[in-house]
């Protein structure tokens, strides 16, 4: 058979061996045998694991923390707070804005606006003198009608407090998706909100209870002058303890949805004279 026409015999794959011996002895301690693709394989196996393992032990446990850069429990804790601290603050800035204008419409002459459509507008400025004219307009018909059923009552129905003239602020930007309605026994207003939505104290008062409900969570109640009681429930978080004052407007907890009887993020809010509960609809733009 001629040269050419002999089979071509592969080489067989070379075999590399990593051993480690003693000294003394010349024993092996430590022999691996392998081939140079088998040792690239292992070997970026064992990259890959490391990898793998390493982000495990930083996305989800705490060593995470130890990253330059990472927030820490207590930065997150305390950028809630200022973020709460900042949106009571806007708040006190709208309401003294507010009472400034109605000052300067006094001065001038002129009947306050009522402050309870300027909140809900988000201190917004009127599209033109027509607006203004059927604002004026309704509030004269409004207060004709009042004046005309008040004309010969000479003592304050017993049923109906008189909370007209107190500034109230609203308690959350929200909807009401269940309106006072006691004879149902429902005599408070459910305002569905987003989670961890600012909940702000209605007057200035002072927190007499704070704390955990199995039914409706987390709740605080703030008693005002005029013996009235505002009082909010199902809150994924409390700002405020026992003892301390707000003011109008103060952002005293987050509205969530804590507590077996809530099935969505919403406030529960009840509002008591002497006692009594009344409609909070009546005295705040929900």
């Amino acid at each position: 058979m001629s040269e050419k026409n002999k089979p071509v015999r592969k080489r067989p794959a070379r075999k590399y061996l990593f051993a480690i011996l003693d000294n003394d002895t010349h024993d092996y301690l430590f022999a691996v045998r392998s081939t140079k693709h088998s040792a690239v394989s292992w070997i970026v196996g064992m990259a890959l694991l490391i990898c793998i393992v390493t982000f495990c032990l930083t996305a989800f446990t705490p060593l995470r923390r130890i990253i330059p850069g990472y927030p820490s429990y207590s930065t997150q804790k305390e950028a809630v707070e200022n973020a709460a601290m900042v949106d009571s603050l806007e708040n006190r800035m709208r309401i003294m804005t507010l009472q400034m204008t109605n000052i300067q419409r006094i001065i001038a002459g002129q009947d306050p606006l009522p402050i309870d459509s300027l909140l809900s507008s988000g201190m917004q400025e009127s599209s033109g003198k027509d607006d203004m004219a059927a604002s004026n307009k309704a509030d004269s018909i409004l207060r004709e009608k009042i004046d005309s059923i008040e004309k010969y009552n000479l003592l304050p129905s017993a049923s109906e407090p008189q909370l007209e003239g107190m500034l109230f602020f609203p308690p959350v930007k929200g909807v009401v998706t269940e309106p006072y309605n006691p004879s149902a026994g429902h005599p408070f207003v459910d305002i569905a909100v987003q989670n961890n939505s600012a909940v702000c104290s209605i007057l200035d008062g002072t927190v007499i209870a704070a704390y955990w409900n199995d039914d409706t969570g987390y709740c605080i109640h703030i008693q005002h002058s005029n013996d009235l009681v505002s009082i909010y429930k199902h809150n994924n978080k409390l700002l405020k303890d026992v003892g301390d004052r707000v003011s109008a407007g103060t952002t005293i907890s987050l509205a969530g949805n804590t507590g077996n009887l809530s099935t969505g993020p919403h406030l529960h809010f009840e509002l008591w004279h002497e006692g009594e509960p009344i409609d909070p609809s009546l005295y705040i733009n929900l």
